[in-house]
């Protein structure tokens, strides 16, 4: 016999077990299934959560037949265990689920077939404790001009249960538990308030009517998750599903329990980027922060998916051998398609801003009746000095905040960010250095000119 963990999670009785024999002489003469023909391994990156389908060739008695399932020492979720007939489907029903006494983490299907054969099932159930994640590697060109952007999952299996032969699908989207799944699958038996699985926005499936309904309270997510894995078998396949995409691993990998195995997803060459600095006094005091900025869209040799949160580690060219170096590691979110992405990888020092105050004056007081200020007017005169002694061309953001009711005066061009923020984005050619000036002028109170 076959040495698998999962073979000794599922038995079948003949009908001589339902009559007249008790249930410990019954789970004596239990014969053991065979092993599984697929399994498909549907992996949320959202939340700890993963639909298992799996199929199986039973041989079923004519009358009725006993089906037993247990999760003790695994974290699948009880109240989403679900079965059902691929073949012969019309004649063979479910009349209930019941547990059997003195046994815990075990449930039991009471299978009336009509059939007496070979009959092809799948089973269905949500488990906890197998995550998958996300790693880039940038590899950008001595210019900062150009840059090979490499994804790659990562797959882990602490679930207690091993899954050989798996096609596995990772699902990059949010989903919202009521019920924590590895709870529930401690939890000894179901029972109690419903464990159920919210897509949002989403419109979700109703669970099936009829006895077969019975075996899982998380069966209307279960078929959304279900729905999302409807895609064809042995293909790298990368869908959008209104607010989710899904994930196809090419080919099948055997998952045992406490495994974890790096797998390639995609690979971009050539992705235009710009080596992009950020000043900010308020956020990083006088440091300058360095980004490389790209866009996850088809012009820029991306944009075929969105990508999804994980970790990136830069390296730049930095030697006409090719040679390579870090620049930094950085955490990303969830990128859309279309949206612009800016990869923070710490400060620089060969980019700097220097701001200097070089005049200021209160003007326009006024006074109340009592001889208190009530208003008055303040300007200010800065000269912010920004300079590249790299060897390459960069664009600088500088930021400057103010508060209360200001305006300002300046030969340079600048957006605003907010009500309280404006931008000077400035491009520095190599070894360049730029100074500019601005007047900014605060009122306060009530002032004199008003």
């Amino acid at each position: 016999m076959k040495s698998c963990s999962f073979f000794r999670r599922f038995v079948l009785a003949g009908a001589l077990a339902l009559c007249g024999v008790s249930a410990a002489q019954g789970r004596i003469n239990v014969v053991t299934l065979p092993g599984r023909d697929s399994v498909q391994l549907t992996i949320y990156n959202s939340a700890d959560l993963t639909l298992v389908k799996e199929t199986r060739h039973l041989t079923f008695r004519k009358g009725l037949n006993r089906l037993e399932f247990s999760w003790a020492n695994t974290l699948i979720d009880p109240t989403s265990v679900e079965f059902r007939a691929l073949s012969h489907a019309d004649e063979v029903e479910v009349l209930d689920v019941r547990f059997p006494p003195r046994v815990t983490n075990t449930l039991e299907w009471q299978i009336q077939s009509e059939w007496s054969g070979e009959v092809e099932v799948e089973i269905r159930f949500f488990t906890s404790g197998i995550t998958w994640s996300a790693d880039y590697v940038a590899e950008v060109n001595r210019p900062e001009k150009l840059m090979e952007l490499a994804g790659s999952v990562r797959i882990n299996n602490q679930s207690g249960e091993d899954y050989e032969n798996a096609q596995v699908r990772l699902v990059v989207g949010t989903i919202r538990l009521v019920e924590s799944i590895s709870q529930l699958a401690q939890a000894g038996r179901p029972g109690g308030s419903k464990a159920v699985a919210e897509e949002a926005p989403m419109a979700m499936p109703a669970p099936p009517a009829g006895p077969s309904a019975r075996g899982g309270r998380a069966a209307g997510a279960l078929m959304m998750a279900d729905g999302l894995a409807a895609a064809k078998p042995k293909e790298i396949i990368k869908q959008g599903l209104s607010e989710y995409f899904l994930y196809t691993v090419e080919g099948r990998d055997t998952i045992p329990t406490g495994w974890a195995k790096r797998m390639p997803s995609f690979k971009g060459s050539a992705v235009p980027i710009t080596s992009y600095y950020k000043y900010e006094r308020e956020r990083w005091g006088d440091q300058v922060m360095r980004y490389y900025r790209f866009k996850n869209n088809r012009d820029s040799k991306l944009g075929n998916e969105p990508l999804p949160d994980g970790q990136v580690a830069a390296f730049r060219i930095v030697g006409d051998d090719k040679s390579y170096a870090l620049v930094g590691r950085t955490a990303v979110k969830y990128i859309p398609i279309n949206e612009e992405v800016d990869l923070e990888l710490g400060n620089d020092q060969e980019v700097q801003v220097k701001p200097a105050l070089m005049n200021w004056e209160k003007t326009d007081l006024r006074f109340d009746n009592e001889g208190n200020v009530k208003g008055w007017t303040v300007r200010e005169t800065w000269q912010v000095e920004i300079q590249n002694s790299k060897e390459i061309e960069v664009v600088l953001d500088v930021r400057r905040s103010f508060s209360g009711d200001w305006s300002l005066k300046t030969e340079v061009a600048y957006d605003r960010v907010d009500a309280s923020k404006i931008k000077f984005v400035r491009p520095l050619k190599a070894r360049e250095k730029q100074v500019f000036t601005y007047a900014v002028t605060t009122h306060h109170g009530v002032n004199a000119t008003r």
